[in-house]
């Protein structure tokens, strides 16, 4: 038996995942679940690849992306770019959202294009307590981007520029590491 689906049908369909992904952009939680619990797939993404959780997490809904992880999406999933959510959450530096994503298994020196980690794109933006909350959930300072530079150094060049100098040398420094 084959089923036809009519050209409205179709556009209605697509109306609604386009409603569905900006109810995970603003925070709409309820609404969203809403339309999981009526079979929308909890992966869903956009053109760019982006998925529900994606942009919930990336626009510092925590709630929203709370009940995306309740509800079974897929923490790591990649956009078309390369991207998780949780270096998304770094890059913004919402410690919220990424101490979320880690307690439900976000991979937390996972590549997000270029060689880039969560720890690189929180040190490369200035999100220190996001540095310090990755490093303390074990992030690593050896893993390098495409250009050979490592998440370490990012972090003391981040720290210095932003007038953490000698001062605070034993808060973010271990002896031995280059200055």
């Amino acid at each position: 038996m084959q089923i036809t689906i009519s050209d409205e049908e179709e556009e209605r369909y697509a109306e609604l995942q386009r409603t569905a992904l900006d109810f995970a952009r603003h925070g709409n939680t309820e609404s969203l679940a809403e339309m999981l619990r009526h079979g929308l797939p909890v992966n869903l993404a956009d053109e760019k690849g982006n998925s529900l959780l994606m942009l919930a997490s990336y626009n510092g809904n925590l709630e929203t992306t709370r009940m995306l992880l309740e509800s079974g999406a897929e923490v790591d999933l990649r956009n078309h770019r390369g991207q998780t959510p949780l270096g998304g959450a770094a890059f913004k530096g919402d410690g919220g959202i990424v101490s979320l994503l880690l307690d439900h298994g976000a991979e937390i020196d996972a590549e997000n294009g270029g060689g880039m980690t969560p720890l690189m794109f929180a040190a490369l933006f200035g999100r220190e307590e996001v540095v310090r909350q990755l490093e303390a959930r074990g992030a690593s300072r050896e893993c390098r981007n495409r250009l050979g530079v490592t998440a370490g150094l990012m972090v003391r060049i981040s720290l210095r520029v932003r007038g953490h100098g000698e001062e605070n040398r034993g808060k973010f420094f271990t002896e031995g590491e280059p200055r």
